[in-house]
């Protein structure tokens, strides 16, 4: 009863955390724009225990609309060779760097926010993901090269458990082969 207790309370302290990440102050679209590397992996949902052990680096890239909406197109190279891919636009809110969408491969509304980034070298991306009226929190470190520093790792792990992330939920993924984005 207690360990349920512990996660419960683990869970309702995410989501009101998540709550009060905003975006980052002076966010640029357009800076935000071209190809990244996911290098870094944080959620306590459910799913995510059986599936982390086997996750690799992916390959995204965020294009801006006219209209200041966000495309984002990801592949990742799987074991067989084959591409998983997946592509989203996400819309722009009243607050720039904050956006919303809906996933249809996953049955979820989407908020996501820009919460970091030095355009040229990495970005931290914070989402709330609720379906059926449970929410996840989804922490996502991009690089722009597929090589990390230490203290950036440092930085998303503080992150990631400042928003409720359990620390064996915190990953950082391995190098992998890359699918075109086209």
């Amino acid at each position: 009863m207690s360990v349920v207790l512990k996660m419960m309370c683990v869970l309702l302290c995410a989501v009101f955390v998540s709550a009060e990440v905003m975006p980052m102050t002076d966010f640029d679209l357009e800076k935000v724009g071209g190809k990244w590397y996911l290098v870094g992996f944080a959620t306590n949902a459910k799913w995510f225990a059986t599936r982390k052990a086997s996750m690799k680096m992916g390959t995204s890239m965020l294009t801006p609309t006219m209209d200041g909406d966000l495309d984002l197109n990801s592949a990742s190279l799987k074991d067989d060779g084959s591409c998983w891919r997946m592509n989203f636009l996400a819309k722009k809110t009243e607050t720039p760097g904050h956006f919303v969408f809906y996933s249809q491969r996953w049955g979820n509304d989407n908020d996501m926010r820009v919460v970091e980034t030095k355009y040229d070298e990495y970005a931290i991306i914070h989402t709330i993901k609720t379906k059926g009226g449970v929410s996840d929190v989804l922490n996502k470190l991009y690089s722009r090269t597929a090589t990390i520093a230490e203290d950036l790792v440092e930085k998303f792990r503080k992150f990631s458990l400042d928003t409720g992330i359990l620390e064996e939920n915190i990953v950082m993924l391995p190098p992998n082969g890359e699918c075109s984005l086209a």
